[in-house]
């Protein structure tokens, strides 16, 4: 039956888009303090973070009203952005859909940007049926639904903040790469930061092992972590395990039973101050490399690069390292192939 209804629904999404040929134009807008932009992202965290250095260029060069249309699993990394007035979630299913029409048509945008960096059959569709005066998006295959697009930069060889920030050329907003990076509020640093300051008083340097990926594919190991930390204790520092709680029964195996030296929290905002505490991050999972670009902090990261030729989603304002598999899990990854590329670049901090 799902197959079906994909099949139906991209028949008609084809139907629409022979409809909205020759949509494009060719004049180029101007935008300022009195526009009002509304950016849509949705699906995944990751995926909002990387879109957040666009917002604070748009909203620091225009001085605009910036809204963003987010998915209920990634609106909370734009609500407390400083750089965008209004966040709306996006309800999945008819009533949603029209919802979120409606308000686009009471809000009377002066332009609406599609920040996916691939094709969204829900986004495509809202566009074609929205009334704005200039859609924006990156030259992926739907064309026809926008008024401007520009060249998508090729996947395998640019990092996807700067995809994303492509899109600041139909905004006429100038992007100089030594300034942006992504960027995120924290809400919870004083109260993470008095937890780890009683687990670690001394001061001293403190790497973190996020163990937790988003689906079972990448985690590495209960006895490869515990190797790893054993060749951890040859170097003055701290260990930090990072989790959430679905996965806090794997990192006190790996632990041994020891819940000192580990920091779980179903808060998102809390683990991202953990982050921000380390001195460097070791992690399967690129969420958590994005929010270690926040703050600069040096990443290693062991990662599953399956089926794909884009480019590995490393920190954008970080020094990076790690171990790449291309198969569909992290089994192969030894703990000597991670430990032989993690020392030097441990050693370069610590020392």
């Amino acid at each position: 039956m799902k197959k079906v209804e994909i099949f139906i629904k991209n028949i008609f999404l084809k139907i629409l888009l022979l409809l909205k040929a020759g949509n494009l134009s060719k004049e180029k807008p101007e935008f300022n303090e009195g526009s009002k932009i509304l950016f849509i992202r949705l699906n995944r965290i990751g995926d909002a973070l990387v879109t957040t250095p666009l917002l604070k260029e748009v909203k620091r060069q225009l001085k605009c009203k910036v809204h963003v249309l987010a998915d209920k699993n990634n609106s909370f990394i734009f609500t407390n952005n400083p750089y965008v007035d209004k966040v709306v979630v996006f309800r999945k299913g008819f009533k949603g859909f029209f919802e979120t029409l409606d308000y686009i048509k009471k809000e009377n945008f002066d332009a609406i940007v599609d920040l996916h960096d691939d094709v969204s059959t829900t986004v495509t569709y809202l566009l074609a049926m929205a009334k704005a005066p200039n859609k924006f998006g990156l030259r992926k295959g739907n064309e026809e639904v926008y008024t401007r697009t520009v060249t998508k930069p090729d996947p395998r060889t640019v990092h996807v903040v700067d995809r994303v920030m492509a899109l600041g050329e139909l905004l006429n907003v100038e992007i100089c790469k030594r300034e942006i990076n992504v960027n995120y509020q924290l809400q919870s640093i004083r109260k993470v930061e008095k937890i780890i300051e009683g687990k670690f008083p001394d001061g001293k340097f403190i790497l973190g092992i996020n163990i937790s990926a988003g689906s079972q594919a990448r985690f590495w190991g209960v006895q490869k972590y515990r190797e790893l930390i054993r060749f951890l204790k040859a170097y003055n520092i701290h260990v930090l395990l990072l989790c959430s709680e679905k996965e806090l029964p794997q990192a006190l195996e790996i632990n041994e039973g020891v819940e000192d030296n580990i920091f779980h929290s179903p808060s998102f905002d809390e683990f991202a101050s953990a982050i921000a505490m380390l001195d460097m991050l070791f992690t399967p999972d690129t969420m958590a490399v994005h929010l270690a670009s926040v703050w600069n902090i040096p990443v290693f990261g062991i990662y599953v690069h399956y089926n794909t030729t884009d480019m590995i989603w490393t920190p954008y304002g970080s020094d990076f390292d790690g171990v790449i598999t291309e198969n569909n899990t992290l089994n192969d990854v030894t703990v000597k192939e991670v430990v032989d590329k993690l020392k030097p670049f441990l050693e370069k901090y610590i020392q």
